[in-house]
């Protein structure tokens, strides 16, 4: 028995997909009229924030596709993408500050203000940030009209953030910019721009202006990998540590301070005197706030390694008691300082201090700048509050009692955008001593000497005009600056606060001239009227202390071999042939 299978006729099987084409169309139909979401309004690939290849994500079974959509606000705007949030955690120290505070966000992203809300109100500063054209020397130029004989001198504006809009703020968090180990990356403008906002808001708080001595406000905490700047955060301030999180209780007194004077030295810290040079301005306009009340200060300068310079740092001593200061006169001696040396220097007036000298590791052996990294002792001598530190080839003229007003470092420009170190405010510290010897290896000292060193731990420094500290030299070698500069080193009452004696030193040479004539290379720092102004300081000393300026026997002969050889290339100035009688020369 076989069995037929019926197969269905033509027009059923067209009857069949009629009915499938009617039922497709009535769901197609229905979702037509469904109110769509708004997603829809607009083609959906426009919300595809990645491509394809950035859409596939490895997965451990396989291949993952991921389409990012982000939703409109309510006015149809894209939100702006959010920045790469900062994986770095909160310190734990953030336990340790209590909750309900006011936060200032300076620089940080949306994600780490986010965190610090659990602590409080977290505040984001907006603020314009300084152009890339904006370059360090701007706010450090070599040189400056500080005499104001053309225009004056001018800062260019560092933008920043209306303070009065914020007010009062119990804490200050800013993430730093850090370029490091790039050439540089310490004079960054953005760098500074970043700490001096964080600084302003923490010292205009309202109702807070005048801090007394030793006084802290808000707490200070910043995100960097590398050491915020320590001209306006102070090791002695570092509350805490943790990996790139540093926390900073400053003296509001002192950051008063410091935020008050010019952002740059392309402005004097202090203007002396007015246009005609001749009036001094009154020093209580010197912002006051940081003086410790039971101020404790001093002089300071720097023995070491052998006795050339004995002589300078006595007839220094005798011109700042000349210039009637009551502050104390520190000197720091290394054992090279013979015990009758000693004495006499005690005679003259400083208070006598042993020090064990530092080499500096990158100076060959026998070089003169070996151990010229006994100056960072200075910072050590911490039973002081502030110290001037002046070189011991400088004389004074004027009193210096008024840098007391200033804070570290305060000094004179020197090259491009450096300050000399001849004469500087310093503020002793141990940690910052301990912070100069760990990096003693790795900071590069241009001239390979301490100024040097100093000047890339300190870059950011306050420009005192340059008469407080008058470098002998003639660089321009004209009759103009020859003239003037002599008119100022012998003008009397003195128009300088001081003379820096660059080349071979007066009590080097015999008295009757400067010996910097008779050497072609050190011309540039020959001036018979300076030379004679030192020795003016000389003959007031007492006669005991004069013998500690005679002239060793090597040097009557190098000076006679330089006065040979100035003859004999026929230098016109004719100082070669000048009748000595300097009685040293016979002695």
């Amino acid at each position: 028995m076989s069995f037929v299978k019926a197969l269905p006729s033509k027009s059923l099987v067209i009857r069949i997909n009629l009915v499938f084409l009617a039922v497709f169309f009535v769901i197609y139909a229905l979702l037509l009229l469904r109110p769509s979401s708004s997603y829809y309004h607009e083609s959906a690939v426009s919300f595809v924030r990645c491509s394809l290849r950035q859409c596939h994500h490895k997965v451990e079974n396989g291949i993952k596709m991921k389409a990012v959509l982000e939703e409109t606000d309510h006015r149809g705007n894209h939100p702006k993408p959010k920045r790469k949030k900062n994986n770095t955690e909160n310190p734990t120290f953030l336990n340790e500050f209590s909750k309900g505070m006011k936060i200032a966000m300076v620089n940080m992203d949306e994600e780490d203000t986010s965190e610090w809300e659990v602590r409080g109100q977290a505040v984001p500063v907006h603020f314009e940030q300084v152009s890339e054209l904006f370059e360090w020397q701007d706010l450090f130029p070599e040189w400056i009209d500080e005499e104001e004989e053309i225009d004056g001198p001018l800062c260019p504006e560092i933008p920043m953030p209306n303070f009065e809009n914020y007010g009062y703020f119990d804490t200050v968090v800013a993430k730093l910019p850090c370029n490091f180990p790039q050439e540089g990356w310490g004079r960054d403008v953005f760098r500074l721009q970043v700490h001096l906002i964080a600084a302003n808001l923490a010292v205009k708080r309202s109702g807070k202006r005048g801090w007394g001595w030793g006084s802290t406000g808000a707490k200070m905490v910043f995100l960097s990998k590398c050491r915020p700047m320590p001209e306006l955060f102070r090791c002695d301030d570092l509350v805490k540590r943790e990996g790139e999180w540093w926390w900073f209780e400053p003296e509001m007194a002192r950051l008063e301070q410091k935020v008050s004077l010019p952002v740059g030295s392309c402005n004097l810290a202090l203007p002396l005197w007015d246009k005609g040079i001749d009036e001094v301005y009154d020093l209580s306009k010197i912002l006051t706030a940081a003086r410790k009340p039971n101020k404790r200060e001093a002089y300071a300068t720097v023995l070491h390694s052998s006795e050339s310079y004995v002589c300078g740092a006595i007839t220094l001593a005798q011109s700042l008691l000349q210039s009637g200061t009551n502050r104390d006169l520190i000197l720091l001696i290394d054992a090279s300082i013979s015990v009758p040396k000693r004495s006499a220097l005690a005679t003259a007036g400083w208070q006598i201090r042993l020090i064990t000298r530092i080499r500096n590791p990158k100076a060959e052996n026998g070089s003169y700048n070996e151990y010229n990294y006994s100056k960072f002792r200075l910072w050590q001598v911490t039973d002081y509050d502030k110290i001037i530190f002046i070189d011991a080839d400088i004389i004074v003229l004027r009193s210096l009692d008024f840098l007391f007003h200033f804070p570290q470092i305060s000094a004179v420009g020197n090259d491009v955008s450096i300050f000399n170190s001849g004469i500087m405010v310093v503020e002793p510290s141990n940690c910052t001593f301990e912070y100069f010897m760990q990096r003693t290896n790795d900071v590069v000292s241009y001239n390979g000497g301490d100024q040097g060193f100093l000047n890339e731990v300190f870059v950011w420094w306050h420009r005192l005009p340059r008469r407080v500290n008058f470098l002998k030299n003639f660089w321009s070698n004209t009759s103009g600056e020859t003239n003037m500069k002599n008119q100022l080193f012998g003008s009397d009452p003195p128009k300088l606060y001081s003379i820096h004696y660059l080349g071979l030193k007066p009590w080097q040479c015999y008295r009757d001239y400067d010996c910097n004539w008779d050497l072609g290379l050190r011309r540039v720092y020959a001036s018979d009227v300076a030379h004679l102004r030192w020795w003016r300081v000389h003959d007031q000393m007492e006669d005991g202390l004069k013998k500690l300026c005679g002239l060793s026997e090597q040097r009557k002969i190098e000076l006679e071999w330089d006065r040979k050889l100035a003859r004999k290339s026929g230098l016109g100035d004719g100082h070669c042939w000048i009748n000595v009688t300097d009685p040293r020369r016979f002695e």
